[in-house]
Formats: structure tokens, sequence, C-alpha cells
């Protein structure tokens, strides 16, 4: 898989001050995005084009944000804010870690898409405000053909087969 987290454009529908969108894509673990407002709270997520993208991982930890940690999750998938279709609603229950999300069609590919929403439906223990600690986007690795060894069946064609 091909981390592509740090490839896209990050908003989200609320911050507390010092708590904003950079705190999902700073690479550490104590830091949070903090909600404020009435729920749901969104994650907005846009690639500058059609990307494929095979699951988001999540970190939350029930033990330290308590009610601020999301219990009911909407992934929603679309070419923009106007036309999101949900993909999936899920419930994590007092999560310790990456929640790790797939994103798969009806065939079981993974999506094609412009934009993905992570919508906090609710907390545990009825929280108003959320804390989410990092987001991370995973893309599936493409195999290209001009990377893969040839298997040719003379000699003279094996002996072309590589640069000098």
């Amino acid at each position: 898989v091909q981390n592509i987290t740090k490839q896209s454009y990050w908003h989200v529908s609320s911050c507390k001050p010092g708590h904003g969108v950079d705190k999902l894509l700073d690479d550490n673990l104590e830091t949070y995005w903090q909600s404020d407002g009435p729920q749901p709270h969104l994650v907005n997520i846009q690639f500058k084009q059609k990307t494929k993208i095979k699951d988001l991982c999540i970190f939350s930890d029930f033990k330290v944000d308590e009610s601020y940690t999301p219990q009911k999750i909407s992934i929603r998938t679309g070419i923009n804010h106007n036309n999101l279709v949900e993909l999936r609603c899920f419930e994590i229950h007092e999560p310790a870690g990456w929640v790790i999300v797939p994103t798969r069609d009806a065939r079981s590919n993974p999506i094609k898409t412009w934009m993905i929403q992570i919508a906090v439906l609710a907390n545990h223990q009825s929280g108003r405000d959320t804390h989410i600690r990092q987001i991370v986007v995973h893309s599936p690795t493409e195999t290209s053909s001009i990377f893969i060894d040839p298997k040719f069946s003379s000699i003279e064609l094996a002996s072309h087969s590589s640069c000098r």
C-alpha cells in the first residue's frame, strides 16, 4: 500500500484553537483534532484527481479521550460536497489504537473517488465534541508492467532485456 495522506487537501467542519486539521497530519499520536460545534463533525479529504483508495486508518484512544472518542462514523465519497454518497456507516466500541476502515466497492475493489468525508455522528458517553488523533489514507500500490521481469524463451531476447 501507498500512504497518500499528504497528497490531498484537508478541511474540517470546526476546531478548537490549537487543535486544527494540521494535528490530524502531524504524525504525532499525542496531538489531536478537536471539533467545536454541533454534530456531525466532518473531516473532508479532497484529491487533485480521481484516486483509488484502499483504506482509511483512524487513530482514537478511548482511555485518554473518553467522551470525546468517536463511536459512530459515516464514510462518504463523491466528486464534491454536493453529491456525497454513504459508503459505509459503522460503530466502534472504546477504541485503543488504529481503526482500519476498508473502502471497497460492491465488487470488493478499492474505490475511486475525488473526495472522502469522514462524519462523526456520535461520541462515546454522548460526548459533544470529538478528538481524532491521526488519519491515514492508503492507496493500493499499482504494479506497472514495465517493472515486471519479462520471461523470455530465447537467450537472444533475454540478452536485450536490460539497459546498460
